[in-house]
């Protein structure tokens, strides 16, 4: 039977896509970097594992085609032909994407300092999430910078382009903060909605959230607010709990906006009213550790941005939302879900070591002593700077300086520690062999 020119045309693409399939490297050979900016070898590896997968599985499937092409597809209809190829591009550009998407993070690991930098990101954002102990199966998080104010998280074992689960959380933090006690309320508040979805504290909360909304018409719609923005405030909350009034600083950085920003209604957007999200973090700040710094922060904040501007529609609005504050935050710190065993939000995370006096009495001990923060847990360290900030007693330019050398020791850590691991490992597979 003579072949149709269509089949001659696929299968040409076809072996074009397996020709531009080949020419993909893994990441482990894409790009030089110093040994101490490199992921997290957890990390790599997942990715690499995923990667692989994705590249082999598509592969069979291009030889598959070609094969029913070449036998029992010869004689199918042109449309047919071209409907299972079209399939298997759009499978291609997947794959394209999904290694696009780890390249990025990849990428930025051969810039000077900054790649070295990440790698101190990701030792600060582990740490975020083993905070509490009751993740089970945590994944490993990767870090990458990116324009913008904002930060994000690609939440591990959510769909990537094409429908794969991803093998890693990937937090996109934001390049403007680098480096200071900002990053760390950015890349904290995304580790916290990793962690909240770990523990299924959102669904949770809202469940808590609607049992508890009180009755009196006048109060219904604050709740049904704290309700849509549960999702945001967990992840505030997990912010604060690690990291204190470093939390909250960084926060207000992000959230000073013009006037007309920050009064905006939040309507469908799940981020609270930036003046409001402020006042909601002082006051989960004040619940967890109580302490007259909260209600400064929250006056100096409605200094900046004083709600007497506004029409008196308006005014009344934020004066019922910001009534019901404290209740709200009171019901967050005790809600208790059923992933925490029994326990509170306030009783599931290390409250006791980032008390404000503790907090600065760690500064005065440690004496920007590199060898001694860098054998602290990095919230802990992060949350000892922004007390020492939020009390003026180191200055931005002391403060960036320290902090970079402190992820630098980190990541140089994390990398001999893991080297070290693989070496010994591989001894004693010597030895036993």
């Amino acid at each position: 039977m003579e072949r149709r020119l269509s089949a001659a045309l696929l299968e040409l693409e076809a072996r074009g896509l397996l020709v531009r399939l080949d020419q993909i490297r893994p990441l482990a050979l894409h790009e030089t970097m110093v040994m101490a900016a490199a992921l997290p070898v957890p990390a790599s590896l997942e990715i690499e594992r995923f990667l692989h997968a994705g590249r082999t599985v598509l592969r069979r499937q291009i030889h598959a085609y070609l094969a029913w092409l070449d036998g029992p597809g010869r004689s199918a209809r042109p449309d047919e032909q071209q409907h299972r190829f079209v399939l298997i591009r759009m499978r291609f550009n997947a794959v394209l994407s999904q290694f696009d998407t780890f390249t990025e993070v990849v990428t930025q690991r051969s810039e000077s300092r900054t790649g070295v930098w990440l790698s101190g990101l990701d030792v600060l954002a582990a740490d975020a999430l083993a905070i509490t102990p009751w993740i089970q199966d945590r994944p490993e998080v990767v870090t990458y910078l990116a324009r913008g104010p904002g930060a994000a998280i690609r939440r591990a074992r959510t769909r990537l382009p094409g429908g794969d689960a991803s093998p890693v959380a990937i937090i996109r933090v934001p390049r403007e903060r680098m480096v200071g006690h900002g990053i760390a309320s950015s890349l904290v508040h995304e580790v916290g909605h990793q962690g909240a979805a770990l523990l299924g504290l959102v669904e949770s909360l809202r469940e808590d959230v609607s049992r508890q909304r009180p009755l009196t018409p006048e109060r219904v719609p604050a709740w049904r607010s704290w309700e849509r923005w549960v999702s945001e405030v967990i992840a505030d909350l997990w912010s604060v709990a690690a990291l204190g009034i470093s939390s909250t600083l960084g926060l207000l950085a992000v959230v000073s906006l013009p006037r007309f920003f920050v009064f905006r209604p939040s309507d469908d957007d799940p981020h609270p009213t930036p003046y409001l999200r402020v006042l909601l973090s002082c006051a989960i700040g004040a619940e967890l550790y109580p302490h007259p710094q909260w209600a400064d922060m929250a006056r100096t904040w409605k200094e900046l941005y004083p709600v007497a501007d506004l029409p008196p529609e308006r005014q009344d609005e934020f004066a019922l939302l910001e009534a019901e504050i404290p209740a709200f935050a009171l019901l967050l710190a005790e809600h208790r879900s059923p992933a925490l065993q029994g326990r509170s939000l306030r009783n599931s995370f290390p409250l006791g070591q980032r008390r404000p006096q503790r907090l600065l009495k760690l500064f005065h001990q440690w004496r920007s002593d590199l060898g001694v923060l860098a054998r602290q847990p990095p919230t802990l360290v992060f949350a000892v700077v922004g007390q020492a900030r939020a009390a003026q007693l180191i200055t931005p330019e002391a403060e960036s300086e320290l902090l970079s050398a402190v992820l630098r020791a980190w990541a140089l850590r994390s990398s001999l520690s893991t080297h070290q691991t693989i070496s010994t490992t591989r001894r004693l597979q010597s030895r036993a062999s």
